[in-house]
Order: structure tokens, then sequence, then C-alpha cells
């Protein structure tokens, strides 16, 4: 086992750490009641966690976080007793429970994610582009010093969700048609389809009910989805997408909760969206927001056999 040398650290080193941490955690309300709520910042965290990941276990997010294990089971015990948290036991070690917010959990997490969007925003608001640039690098060092163990250039970062931008959609619909192809072998029709819808969301953009959220890592797109106005009280999901490369870090459940935020924002009364019986992964993401299936049709389509479904969420 190889221990990091250890090398003597000038005092005035630690004095300006400890001067930086006082004053961030200060700047983002991480004292006393973090975001507003009762809750504090590592009770946010944990349901951040819970919220985002694909399959949540116990020790792993503890693990993730540094938290003692009895520290975080208090945690998960108050959040059974608000009715945020539901498990099931896990069907490929009878050692751990796959945890899971129930639809009271997310409602509880919704609000508080937004929060900390709007005053991550707010921080990077009064900056020019150049200083935010300056900042996100500045950020990146950091933890590139202070996680050595994972080389920077392979360290995925914290996507960043953006409007789109010309050639943006044309990559959504290329996406579609490169990936569903590979991984389940649906042919060009799919494609077209894609083409038509996305060339409707730009021909119609209506800003004040729809949008659209491009997911960069690394400075690279890997991710999107659509919200659409499908009547004066339903907004539609569409075109969730995700590149390989960032399958595991909770990214399509980032962008379904966008949708979800906005839609509520907007006023609308409820979600839905079409999606196919083999999706499995988007199916979870869907249910694990409180999406119930609310039909289920056989069809032929794309060159396969296929079993089209119709969630619908409550707002």
């Amino acid at each position: 086992m190889n221990v990091p040398a250890t090398r003597p650290v000038d005092a005035a080193a630690v004095k300006a750490v400890r001067q930086f941490n006082r004053f961030y955690t200060a700047r983002i309300g991480a004292l006393d009641g973090y975001l507003g709520s009762d809750l504090s910042l590592t009770d946010v965290r944990v349901l951040y966690e819970l919220a985002h990941r694909e399959t949540p276990i116990a020790s792993e997010i503890g693990k993730s976080l540094g938290l003692d294990a009895g520290y975080l089971s208090r945690i998960l015990r108050r959040f059974d007793a608000a009715g945020w948290l539901t498990r099931k036991p896990h069907p490929g070690d009878a050692r751990h429970q796959l945890l899971a917010l129930t639809e009271a959990g997310h409602a509880a997490f919704a609000p508080l994610q937004q929060k900390s969007r709007d005053e991550a925003g707010a921080l990077l608001a009064p900056l020019s582009a150049a200083q935010r640039q300056q900042m996100l690098d500045a950020m990146s060092t950091v933890q590139a010093l202070l996680d050595p163990a994972t080389p920077a250039a392979t360290r995925p970062t914290t996507a960043i969700l953006r409007d789109p931008v010309p050639g943006d959609i044309g990559w959504v619909v290329q996406q579609h048609g490169e990936i569903y192809a590979r991984e389940y072998g649906w042919n060009s029709e799919f494609e077209a389809l894609v083409a038509e819808i996305a060339a409707q969301f730009l021909r119609k953009f209506q800003p004040d009910s729809e949008r659209c959220w491009i997911a960069e890592l690394n400075g690279e797109r890997v991710g999107a989805v659509f919200v659409v106005r499908k009547s004066a009280t339903t907004a539609q999901l569409r075109m969730l997408i995700l590149a390989p490369q960032a399958r595991g870090l909770g990214l399509g459940a980032r962008l379904t909760d966008e949708c979800i935020g906005f839609a509520r924002r907007k006023g609308y009364k409820k979600m839905v969206l079409w999606t196919n019986s083999c999706l499995a992964a988007a199916r979870g993401i869907y249910a694990a927001r409180g999406f119930k299936l609310t039909k289920s049709e056989p069809y032929e389509g794309f060159g396969q056999q296929l079993v089209g479904e119709t969630w619908e969420l409550k707002l």
C-alpha cells in the first residue's frame, strides 16, 4: 500500500483554507437549516443520492458521502418515519436493501433541489462569462488536487444543463438514431420520427410553456430532454436521451427532475410521456418519480415488435 508523503504545511496556508471554508459554508447557507429548510446539509445530500442513483444502497451512499453507518442509519430512519423512503430486498445480494424515495420523498426534495439551483445561479449571475469559467476552472483544480487518485482527464465532473444552441437539435436526432439502432435494432423509421418531433419543437416553440435542456459533461454533449405543451393543463416529456458515457451518473434522473420542476412552476396539472416496455432504465426513472403506467399496447414499428406505453404524473 502506497501512503502519500506528508509535507510540512505553513500555518498561513492552513488559516487561508479555514477562512475559505467559513466563507463558503456561510455563503451557501449550510450553517443552519440548509436551503431554508429544517434539514441539515447532510440530510439534503442523502436525499440527493436517493433521488439520483439508479440503484441506491445504504452502504454505497455512506461510502460516497463519508458517513458513519450509524449516522446514516438514523437519517434513513427519519426519512422512513416521514414517509419519504421505501425499502425492498436487493435481487442480487440478500445482505442489502434497495432504497427509493416515495412520491412524498420526491415532493419534499424537489423544492430543495430547485432552490439549490437558484442559489448556484445567483452565485454565478454577477460574473462575466470569463469570470464564470475562471471560477469553474478553479473548482476543477481544487477537486483534481484533493482527489489525485482519479486522473483529472478521466474524472467526471457535474454535468452542466443549458439551453440549446444551433446544432444541438440535430445532435439529439443523431443520438436517437445511432443509439437505438445499435442497442435495440430499430431502423431509420425511428430516426425519422424523432426528426419530425424535433422540427416541430423548433418551428412551434412556445418559450413560456416549453423547454429543452442539453446536458454537457467535460464540455461534451451527453444528454437532452424536452418538455412540450400538450394542452393548457398537460405537459409532455419527450426525447430523453443519454449517451453511453453519461450513464450511471444519475443524469437521466436529473433531466427528468428538471422537466417535472419546470412543469410545476408553469402551472401544469399533469405530465405525460410515451415510451416502450423494453426501455427498462427510463421506465425505472419514471416509476421512481411517481409516474403511473396508464396504457400499454403492442405494435409493430421501427422494424421490431414492441409494446408502447403511456405514463402519467399528477403534478
